[in-house]
C-alpha cells in the first residue's frame, strides 16, 4: 500500500495557481518522472498582455514540453497543457479543450474555476485537482466540485505558500485530501507514476 493509498485508475490531474505559484509548479514540473501517463493541465493567473515567456520558462525547466492548446485540441496521454493568456479553458466531454474570452471569473481570465469545475464534469472520480499558493479565492468552488464528483484533492500547505489566501479558501469551502508541501506533491508524482509502471 502507498502511503497516498493510489491506483492507476485516474484520468488526469488539473494544476490551479495564483501568486506565488510560478516557483512551486517548476519545482514539480523539473521532477516530474519520465513519460509521466496522466494528462497535466494547468490554469495559472498571469497578466493578459504577457504573451510569451511564460509557458518558455515553464517548459525550460519542465521534464516534457509544455503548450498552450488551442481551441478543439485533444487532450493526450502525457501532454502538459497551460490555459493560454487572456482565455478561460474549459475541458469538453470527448476528452478536449475548449477556449473562450467570456467575462472574467474571480477578476482573472484564465479563471482556475472554470478549468476545475470543467474537468470535475468530465472526469468525476479519476480527476486529481491540485491547487498552490494564489491571492485570491478563484480554485476553491473548483476543488469543492472536484470532491463532490469523487475526485481526490490536494492544497498546498497554506504555512508554505507565499501567499495562503488560495489555500485556505478551498479548505474553508470542502473537505481536502491532503495539505501538502511543494516536495510532498513532487513524491506524490512519484507515487502516481509507480502505480502506472
Amino acid at each position: 500500500m502507498n502511503k497516498f493509498n493510489l491506483d492507476n485508475s485516474y484520468k488526469a490531474v488539473v494544476i490551479g495557481g495564483s501568486a506565488g505559484s510560478f516557483q512551486g509548479m517548476i519545482k514539480i514540473l523539473s521532477q516530474l518522472p519520465k513519460n509521466f501517463p496522466l494528462p497535466i493541465i494547468m490554469a495559472l493567473h498571469r497578466l493578459k498582455h504577457v504573451r510569451h515567456g511564460f509557458v518558455e520558462a515553464l517548459s525550460l525547466k519542465s521534464v516534457s514540453p509544455v503548450t498552450e492548446p488551442y481551441d478543439k485540441e485533444s487532450i493526450k496521454k502525457g501532454g502538459i497543457y497551460l490555459a493560454p493568456a487572456n482565455y478561460h479553458m474549459s475541458v469538453e466531454l470527448g476528452n478536449y479543450f475548449a477556449m473562450s474570452t467570456e467575462e472574467m471569473v474571480n477578476n482573472s481570465r484564465p479563471a482556475i474555476d472554470i478549468t476545475l469545475g470543467t474537468c470535475a464534469y468530465v472526469y468525476k472520480d479519476k480527476l486529481i485537482g491540485i491547487l498552490l499558493s494564489g491571492a485570491n479565492k478563484d480554485g476553491a468552488l473548483g476543488m469543492k466540485h472536484i470532491s463532490e464528483r469523487g475526485g481526490l484533492t490536494i492544497v498546498q500547505e497554506p504555512s508554505e505558500c507565499m501567499i495562503d489566501t488560495m489555500p485556505k479558501a478551498a479548505l474553508a469551502v470542502t473537505k481536502i485530501d491532503h495539505v501538502l508541501k511543494v516536495d510532498q506533491i513532487v513524491e506524490f508524482f512519484k507515487e502516481l507514476d509507480k502505480q502506472y509502471k
